[in-house]
């Protein structure tokens, strides 16, 4: 009588929040009203008000409800991690959250649930991606779980439901992860501050234990010896701006007399900046004498730091190794 009250007046009721099966029972409770006689609406009325004036705090009364609430309130990972399976959940409804799921994770299911709450999932998915996800389990599963559809039929929307909220629960959310970065991005980035002889000798070390890992982490890794395959001629100018001009002549210079690998870098870096700007820095590193090797490798350290730097940024875009033909 009181929903009813409140909608003839005008009122807007969040009925979509309650479970299934409650808006159910309170739809066949309103049906069976016929006519109420006006004492027994008022006597309905202050029973309510009275009950409201009774209330002296109102919670969430729901998990989700809580979440918001304290969310603010709590540690931050935690807080993370309890938005996120908020997130889960829209108007009520899971299945969303399954629906958008890649088709690898829709396969996970498949493969790791019951044949029955399979069957739903499967039943839940848009055609097209239901027709990809079945061609990609395996045959005799796929075949139990087409049989299994044609008994979900009894299956109620309360249990639809709650299959949905586990499933969403369990495959919806991200694994948590202690690293933000990859393994291979770590490492790159640690050997990359490393000297020339200790990166060599942890990459030989991979080769022999992991030599796909290694051969990723090369890829991860930027040196000197990078420049000239990863580098446009056109950011050349730019990279080496921000690096100071004894320390650029410092680097020029040693690299000038050391292995072909590290010539050719240096050579490069002389080729895409002005004529000018090149032959003053060759003046300058034939006048230097010997430079010691630890503060040659800072010094080329220095140059491939400003240009990491700008990569990381989006000022450039490194260059993949088999571009280098490609650009003019």
């Amino acid at each position: 009588m009181i929903v009813h009250m409140l909608i003839s007046d005008g009122g807007s009721l969040s009925l979509a929040q309650l479970p299934e099966s409650l808006q159910e029972l309170l739809t066949r409770e309103l049906g069976a009203i016929r006519l109420v006689d006006r004492d027994t609406v008022s006597a309905v009325a202050d029973e309510f008000a009275n009950e409201l004036d009774a209330v002296g705090m109102s919670a969430p009364g729901t998990h989700d409800g809580a979440i918001l609430s304290l969310a603010d309130h709590l540690s931050p990972r935690l807080a993370s991690r309890l938005r996120a399976q908020t997130a889960l959940v829209r108007n009520g409804d899971y299945w969303p959250t399954i629906v958008e799921l890649p088709v690898e994770k829709l396969i996970a299911i498949m493969a790791n649930e019951s044949i029955e709450v399979s069957a739903i999932a499967l039943s839940k998915l848009p055609i097209a991606k239901a027709s990809e996800v079945l061609q990609k389990t395996q045959g005799e599963r796929a075949r139990r779980i087409t049989y299994a559809m044609s008994h979900t039929g009894d299956v109620s929307p309360d249990a639809v439901r709650r299959i949905g909220a586990a499933l969403a629960q369990d495959y919806g959310t991200a694994a948590e992860v202690a690293f933000d970065k990859a393994p291979v991005s770590r490492l790159g980035a640690i050997l990359n501050s490393t000297v020339t002889d200790t990166r060599e000798d942890v990459l030989e070390g991979l080769d022999e234990r992991d030599p796909e890992f290694a051969n990723n982490v090369r890829k991860a890794i930027f040196t000197f010896k990078d420049i000239t395959t990863r580098v446009k001629p056109t950011d050349v100018p730019n990279c080496i701006r921000a690096v100071d001009n004894d320390v650029l002549t410092k680097a020029i210079a040693s690299a000038l007399k050391a292995d072909e690998a590290t010539n050719a870098a240096a050579e490069y870096i002389l080729a895409n900046i002005s004529q000018r700007m090149a032959e003053q820095i060759r003046e300058d590193a034939a006048e230097m004498g010997k430079i010691k090797k630890a503060d040659a490798e800072a010094a080329m350290g220095e140059i491939t730091k400003a240009i990491r730097e700008m990569a990381e940024t989006g000022m450039i875009t490194y260059m993949e190794p088999d571009e280098e033909d490609e650009v003019e």
